[in-house]
């Protein structure tokens, strides 16, 4: 088992060391579903005599056409003007705080902002969009960008709320190791890893984690027996 226990310890040291691109990769990937959510609703405000298809068409234009592309671009650029703006020197985030100025100061949505007019001016230019449209769409672009600076906020909110909830599981699988219920623990195992999937990778919460995570699977591939021996227990110590 103490094989196991290594594998998993040099996973968790490969993951902290690389800690800034998975945030950062995580951070890109979220922020572009949410910008993406807000140009759906922002079209459809701005556009409200035009059918879903025809929305859906002019959206897919201006994605076919760097839309997308430059989002990602602008937010990775936002997450490091950022960093540099509040004075991360090792590239990395300590908590959902930090992640949420740098992208705040970094200008994510006045960058947003830019990358519409841009891909707007570009479809006009190629004559790919009527320009009576690409002019609908900028005149009106104050409601997709709102809806984009508030969505970002709100995910922020949802990132605060998940990592409070990470903490809860985590207490609640420790308990219900203390209290040797391994149907519990298998309960709140599951909603560990659920969650790690949705919340802004953090150092703290990824040793919590996987400390639980292999203290889990020692039990589990013993046979759910709680007779550990002393390197074990020493794992389980670890825990607080």
């Amino acid at each position: 088992m103490s094989s196991s226990i290594d594998i998993n310890q040099r996973m968790e040291l490969e993951t902290l060391d690389n800690l800034d691109k998975e945030q950062n990769s995580f951070l890109e990937s979220t922020l572009g579903k949410v910008i993406d959510s807000s140009v759906d609703f922002g079209l459809r405000a701005i556009l409200p005599n035009f059918i879903e298809d025809e929305v859906i068409e002019i959206k897919d234009t201006l994605v076919n056409e760097g839309f997308s592309e430059a989002v990602n671009k602008a937010i990775d650029s936002a997450i490091d003007i950022g960093k540099s703006a509040i004075g991360i020197v090792t590239g990395k985030f300590e908590n959902v705080s930090q992640a949420e100025k740098a992208v705040e100061k970094g200008g994510i949505v006045d960058s947003i902002s830019n990358v519409l007019d841009f891909t707007l001016d570009k479809v006009s230019d190629l004559g790919i969009l009527p320009q009576n449209i690409t002019t609908m769409i900028k005149n009106g672009k104050d409601v997709l960008i709102d809806d984009v600076s508030s969505n970002i906020k709100n995910e922020f909110k949802n990132q605060n709320k998940n990592v409070e909830n990470l903490n809860k599981y985590n207490n609640n699988w420790k308990e219900s190791f203390e209290a040797k219920d391994f149907d519990k623990m298998e309960k709140y195992m599951k909603k560990i890893n659920n969650l790690l999937t949705k919340t802004l990778p953090l150092e703290n919460t990824i040793k919590n984690a996987r400390t639980i995570e292999n203290l889990h699977e020692l039990i589990k591939n013993n046979g759910k027996s709680f007779e550990l021996s002393d390197e074990e227990m020493q794992l389980a110590e670890l825990l607080g």
